[in-house]
């Protein structure tokens, strides 16, 4: 074991010095196209336009490689995401509408970006959100049944393929499969409390409660990078560089064509032939932008920053799913509530070491559900995430609890932020505002998703398992209780998205392949362009993106709509179900 261990270690060495094997030596080099940040979409690009040969890529990664071994443990999950030396860190300014508090905003900072640092959760969101996208954004090309194949081709999922799964795509996609009597309990208060059970929530039935899928393949996180990149990184025509952090973006005329960077403590310049691409993330890609002089006119004069190209809508409009986790204590003890244990905690690490198997192949959220906050509501507007553990903060570090736990997240939340530059420090950290709960239905909605998480736990199902709730919303009762706490502790569920929106209004900042309004040779492709953030987690959707627009980069035809049927519950006609086709 101890050998394997060694062996792991050399392998990440290996694969940090092929980070740097083409360094960039002069200013002059020049690439076809350079696309900047490793993230979801950016591993996605880097493989699809390095396919050919034809062109030569670089792609430029301001963290370090991926060779920490808690980012590919599956359980490992909470030491990766915390650990600073692979996450950005961002803090929220003070949120008006949550007591003033700066919200922690972790986004990774690392090859395979937050898909290297996430729950590994694959949802796709509604079909009726991308169909919402083509209606009232002017969106045609992104109808869902435009969507569907490319989901379908992305992922090799392990529930075989059909109408609306893979198997043979590059990202390994996994049902749960840790056996919990706590799991069991959920899926069953599904159908006591009549908000429903699915066995797909992305397919056939997407709402009720159901077994997740995760990015998980042969029992290791299967971040973008290593579904995309690492199949790519023997191609000489593909440069990946680490520690390279993007200061701006040049603009000659009306075509970008360079990009600023420092690498190794000194400033690099790289020309670009035929496009530069950003996909820094709903964070990150605005931030560039702006420093490029490619924003809002009033703010770039405030930050002293000469306007390029005006567009009202960099860094507005940031969407996301605001959380609340509630905690219950288990009355019956079981594996997963033993791993503060240092023997067992050896053994299950000796476990994944040798065989890939056990509980460290679990990421915690095996199970969870896409609801209604209300009747009347046109879709699930609250997400579950289940775990069968409770958790307790220590210092740095997570301690898990006898207990079972729930984020609820509000998926449509009418309060919108912005991301914008620090007048005084235009390459540190961005000031971002979330705005979350600025709008009374924001704050309806979460505080209905606790009472409905709260009538799963008091089902028949959880009868002999629930011993309590714990934590601050234990004793709220009466709606002012707990909207109190909901301002208290409400924070992010890890998806901005939506400050570089798709679109051809006044606040749109690019078309509907990513191209930036108003400069040729410039694209972003990540979570940012969607219009509005999508009902589920962001990873599945925002590869898919990247996919399709690459392909649409390349002139290589989009694949042919596929429709599939799903069950879709009409709220306006009595509860009635009835199924209907996508497009």
């Amino acid at each position: 074991l101890l050998d394997l261990w060694v062996k792991q270690r050399l392998n990440g060495a290996k694969t940090a010095l092929r980070d740097c094997a083409r360094p960039i030596m002069a200013d002059q080099t020049e690439f076809d196209y350079v696309i900047i940040g490793a993230g979801s979409a950016g591993c996605v690009l880097a493989s699809k336009l390095s396919a050919s040969g034809e062109f030569e890529v670089l792609l430029l990664e301001a963290g370090p490689p991926d060779r920490n071994l808690m980012i590919h443990i599956p359980a490992g999950v909470y030491s990766a995401y915390r650990n600073p030396s692979i996450n950005w860190n961002y803090f929220s300014a003070a949120e008006p509408s949550l007591n003033k508090r700066a919200v922690w905003t972790p986004r990774g900072r690392v090859l395979g970006g937050s898909s290297s640092i996430n729950s590994m959760v694959y949802m796709r969101g509604h079909p009726d959100n991308y169909d919402g996208w083509a209606e009232d954004f002017d969106l045609p090309a992104w109808r869902f049944e435009n969507c569907l194949p490319y989901f379908r081709a992305g992922e090799a999922s392990d529930r075989g393929a059909d109408a609306w799964r893979g198997d043979s795509g590059p990202l390994q996609v996994t049902k749960s499969h840790h056996q919990s009597p706590l799991i069991d309990a959920f899926l069953e208060a599904g159908d006591e409390t009549g908000q429903g059970r699915s066995d797909d929530l992305n397919g056939y039935k997407p709402e009720g409660l159901s077994r997740l899928d995760a990015t998980i393949g042969n029992g290791q996180r299967c971040s973008a990078a290593v579904a995309h990149l690492k199949p790519a990184r023997g191609r000489q025509n593909l440069t990946v560089l680490t520690g390279a952090a993007v200061r701006d973006v040049k603009i000659t005329g009306n075509r970008a064509d360079k990009v600023s960077y420092t690498h190794r403590g000194g400033p690099r310049t790289v020309q670009v032939r035929r496009e530069i691409i950003l996909s820094g993330g709903a964070i990150n890609s605005p931030q560039i932008l702006l420093r490029s002089g490619i924003g809002p006119e009033d703010h770039l004069q405030d930050a002293g920053i000469k306007t390029q190209v005006k567009l009202a809508g960099v860094g507005r409009n940031l969407q996301d799913h605001p959380t609340m986790v509630l905690q219950f204590k288990s009355r019956k003890s079981f594996e997963m509530h033993r791993l503060n244990n240092p023997l067992k905690k050896l053994g299950v690490g000796l476990e994944w070491l040798s065989r890939r198997k056990g509980i460290a192949t679990s990421h915690i959220w095996e199970a969870g559900g896409l609801v209604r906050s209300h009747d009347n509501a046109a879709r699930p507007d609250l997400q579950y995430h289940f775990g069968p553990t409770g958790f307790e903060e220590v210092g740095n570090s997570f301690r898990v609890t006898q207990g079972f736990s729930f984020h609820i997240d509000l998926l449509y939340p009418e309060s919108a932020g912005r991301v914008e530059l620090d007048p005084k420090n235009h390459f540190g950290k961005p000031m971002i505002l979330f705005n979350y709960m600025a709008a009374a239905a924001d704050m309806t909605g979460m505080m209905n998703g606790v009472k409905k998480a709260r009538d799963i736990t008091n089902s028949a199902a959880f009868k002999d398992l629930n011993g309590g709730e714990t934590g601050p919303m234990a004793q709220a009762r009466t709606d002012d209780e707990i909207k109190a706490v909901i301002a208290d502790e409400c924070a992010t569920d890890y998806h901005p998205s939506c400050t570089c929106r798709m679109g051809y209004d006044d606040d749109a900042v690019v078309d509907e392949w990513g191209r930036v309004h108003g400069v040729e040779g410039l694209r972003v492709v990540d979570a940012s362009i969607m219009p509005r953030v999508v009902g589920g987690n962001l990873n599945a959707p925002t590869q898919m993106i990247a996919s399709r627009i690459a392909d649409h980069i390349i002139g290589v035809a989009q694949l042919a709509p596929e429709q599939a049927s799903y069950s879709f519950q009409e709220t306006e006609i009595g509860n009635k179900t009835t199924h209907r086709m996508t497009g």
